[in-house]
């Protein structure tokens, strides 16, 4: 099977920046199979990218390489990393985007990558991220690529509450459809039928969207084993003025 290389980024599709990435890994291999997760990371929001590779990755196949460039420290002094974890491999910046990676239950192995000569201080994804990806997906181990490291970056995410039937958490991310994800896994929910948000508002638990009316909010166990609010037919970080952060509370 050709290979399989995942690209994360905050890059956006205005610009070349995603194209030079991909020139590169086709130009070491023209049948490497590339699939864009997102370009549309706000800008140096490693959290959110974060977030995403922890929901993706483990859905392609074993020796996939998944590369995320979302560096707003490009070019300082922060490492450059390849990990290898669960059969997988994961390349990108050391700020905390590769925790999913880090976290993984099986051991980890990881590399500093060694900069190559010219390659420019403000463009990493190019000239370090996608030549190291696309050694790793031709096969090459990852102590050809550097020296290995210690005491990565990771994001410390908030964690849920459980007291009697009440359970607390917060919104974690928030999707292009104004959804806000929480991180209050599917197994917790028990008996609960409502969420509670901050100033008395209470939403229903339900299903899916089609369960309430056009313009009422929802809460659901989302697609990606979380509880998800949403405003039907409408923006629920618009319509209900939160975001990233909000305090949560499942009650049954």
């Amino acid at each position: 099977m050709a290979p399989i290389v995942t690209l994360l980024t905050d890059f956006g599709t205005a610009d070349s920046y995603v194209a030079e990435m991909k020139a590169i890994l086709l130009s070491r291999d023209p049948a490497v199979i590339i699939v864009d997760v997102s370009h549309s990371i706000a800008l140096g929001d490693v959290r959110s990218a974060a977030y995403l590779l922890g929901r993706s990755w483990h859905h392609f196949p074993p020796g996939t390489t998944h590369l995320c460039v979302v560096d707003p420290g490009v070019g300082t002094s922060r490492r450059a990393l390849a990990v290898a974890a669960a059969d997988h491999f994961f390349v990108g910046p050391d700020n905390g985007v590769l925790t999913p990676a880090l976290d993984a239950e099986e051991p980890v192995e990881i590399v500093a990558l060694s900069v190559p000569m010219g390659a420019a201080p403000t463009f990493h994804g190019r000239d370090l991220f996608a030549p190291a990806a696309a050694r790793i997906a031709e096969g090459e181990s990852l102590e050809y690529l550097g020296e290995s490291a210690i005491k990565p970056v990771r994001i410390e995410f908030p964690k849920v509450s459980r007291k009697g039937n009440t359970v607390r958490g917060e919104v974690i991310y928030v999707d292009r459809f104004g959804t806000l994800v929480t991180n209050i896994d599917g197994s917790l929910l028990g008996s609960a039928r409502s969420v509670c948000l901050p100033g008395t508002v209470v939403i229903p638990l339900a299903r899916t969207f089609g369960d309430v009316t056009s313009g009422d909010a929802v809460a659901f166990l989302g697609s990606g084993g979380t509880v998800e609010i949403a405003v039907r037919d409408g923006r629920a970080d618009t319509v209900l003025g939160l975001g990233i952060g909000t305090k949560v509370v499942l009650r049954g």
